[in-house]
């Protein structure tokens, strides 16, 4: 139970700044596409109007505020789970910028592949829209940091969750369009 208990703390700990990332952007009420309104190869456009400047860059400074936030507590928190036997995963500065930037250039990913396959703006795609900035975050983060297999395991399973609570919330609050 303690092992799950540290592997829990720990996912959401590595997670939070991704978290903020990924949910800042559509505050923004971004005008200027990040692609600038480019096709692909395929006639496509390469993201779409729904991924902007403002909102890449508000949501990773958000992201940053939040990795920064948790790089000014670590010491003392980890000087607390110490006495417990146990240790936070590494978060400093770099690293609290680095998860926010993972996790917007996984969504960012997620985006590309949707306009692949002609999948309009705002469309659901269940498992990509919920893990893409996770697996972003994970990728950009996993050599700085600890991360290891059951932290990934319960950010995929706690992600979709809350992601649907939040966006749900969003939706209620009239900040996004559709309820995913």
């Amino acid at each position: 139970m303690v092992d799950f208990l540290l592997e829990f703390v720990s996912a959401l700990w590595i997670i939070l700044p991704a978290y903020a990332a990924n949910g800042f952007p559509t505050l923004a009420g971004g005008k200027t596409p990040i692609d600038f309104r480019r096709n692909w190869i395929d006639g496509e456009r390469v993201f779409g109007d729904g991924k902007t400047v403002e909102g890449f860059s508000l949501g990773l400074a958000a992201g940053t505020a939040v990795g920064l936030l948790e790089a000014f507590l670590y010491q003392s928190l980890n000087a607390y789970a110490g006495q417990f036997g146990a240790q936070l995963p590494l978060m400093n500065a770099f690293i609290g910028f680095l998860i926010p930037l993972g996790a917007l250039c996984g969504d960012l990913a997620g985006s590309f592949i949707k306009r692949r396959f002609r999948l309009p703006r705002g469309a659901d795609a269940p498992v990509l829209d919920q893990l893409n900035f996770v697996a972003g975050a994970v990728f950009f983060a996993y050599f700085f940091t600890q991360i290891t297999f059951w932290m990934v395991v319960i950010m995929a399973l706690m992600t979709p969750v809350i992601h649907r609570a939040a966006n749900i919330i969003a939706y209620g609050l009239k900040i996004k369009k559709v309820p995913w």
